[in-house]
C-alpha cells in the first residue's frame, strides 16, 4: 500500500527509536519506568501487560495477533506468559528485527512468527485469530479506520481485541484543543470518539476502562527517571534532544492532569459475536 510523505517520515522515526532504544541507558531507563526491557515505544506497563493478558483471555493454543507490534513489548512477554501462540506486525524493519532476534534468544512454548506490513493492510488470513492487540498505536496512525477494519477481518467471531489509545478529551475549547494536540501522539486527534469509530468498523464495546491515573504516574515516573540518568542520555542523545524530550514529557504530563488528554484501554468483540 503506497504511503504519503508524512507516513514515511514517520516510519523513518520509529525505526530510529527503536533502533536507539537498544542501548544499555535507554533500556534501563524503560526497566525503571514500565518494568520491561524490550526497547518499546508505548506506555503500557507490566502490570498492564498482565490486565491485557487476563482481558484477552490467552492460553496455549490460542493465536494473538500483535500490530504495530514494534521490538515485541508487550506481546512476547504475554506469550511466554500464557503459552500461546503470536504473529507480530509493524512497519519499520528495525523492530521486527529485534523481535525476532529475541524469540531466537527465548525458549517460548507457542509458535511465534513477525512479519513486516501495514496494520491498514494486514498480511495475515482472515479470520485466523483469537486475539487481536495493540498498546498506543492508533494514537500514531492516521488511518485508524482502516486498521480497525482490518483487526475485524483477521479476528475470529468469538474472539476479542484489546487495545490501549492516548485521546484529546471530549469538549474542549479551542485553546485546550489545541494544547492538547500539541502534547500528544502524532495522529492523537480521531475522526470521532473510538466507541463510535468502533461501532462504525464492526466491534461492540465489552469493556472500556480508564487509565489517564495511571499514564500520568507512568509520565512522571519517565522524567523522574530521565533526570536520574541525564548524563548518560545527554551522551546518547545529545544536550539538545535531552532537552527537548523533558520539554515534551512535562508537557504532556501537565495536560493529562488537566484533563485534556486521556488514555483508555478498551476490549472490544466483533459485534456479531455480541
Amino acid at each position: 500500500m503506497p504511503r504519503s510523505p508524512e507516513e514515511q517520515e514517520l516510519n523513518a522515526h520509529f525505526a530510529e527509536e527503536y533502533t536507539r532504544a537498544q542501548s544499555p541507558v535507554m533500556l534501563d531507563l524503560e526497566r525503571a519506568v514500565c518494568g520491561c526491557d524490550y526497547g518499546g515505544t508505548s506506555w503500557t506497563t507490566r502490570d498492564e501487560a498482565d490486565c491485557i493478558g487476563a482481558l484477552l483471555q490467552l492460553g496455549a493454543g490460542k493465536a494473538l495477533l500483535e500490530v504495530g507490534s514494534g521490538s515485541g513489548w508487550p506481546a512476547l512477554y504475554l506469550a511466554e506468559k500464557s503459552g500461546c501462540d503470536a504473529i507480530l506486525v509493524d512497519l519499520p524493519f528495525e523492530a521486527i528485527r529485534l523481535a525476532a532476534d529475541r524469540v531466537a534468544g527465548e525458549s517460548l512454548s507457542g509458535a511465534i512468527g513477525v512479519a513486516v506490513g501495514d496494520g491498514a493492510a494486514l498480511p495475515v488470513q482472515s479470520a485466523s485469530f483469537d486475539a487481536v492487540s495493540h498498546s498506543d498505536v492508533l494514537c500514531c496512525l492516521a488511518r485508524k479506520r482502516q486498521v480497525l477494519q482490518e483487526c475485524r477481518r483477521v479476528i475470529r467471531p468469538e474472539a476479542r481485541m484489546v487495545f490501549s489509545v492516548i485521546y484529546v478529551a471530549a469538549g474542549l475549547s479551542g485553546t485546550d484543543h489545541a494544547r492538547a494536540v500539541e502534547s500528544g501522539p502524532p495522529h492523537v486527534e480521531s475522526e470521532c470518539g473510538y466507541p463510535e469509530l468502533l461501532e462504525a468498523t464492526g466491534w461492540d464495546v465489552v469493556e472500556r476502562i480508564d487509565v489517564t491515573a495511571a499514564y500520568e504516574q507512568t509520565g512522571r515516573r519517565h522524567i523522574r527517571e530521565v533526570e536520574a540518568r541525564a548524563d548518560g542520555l545527554k551522551a546518547l542523545l545529545g544536550e539538545a534532544e535531552y532537552a527537548d524530550m523533558l520539554i515534551r514529557r512535562n508537557r504532556n504530563v501537565e495536560a493529562v492532569a488537566e484533563g485534556i488528554v486521556r488514555r483508555d484501554l478498551f476490549v472490544a468483540k466483533p459485534a456479531e459475536a455480541i
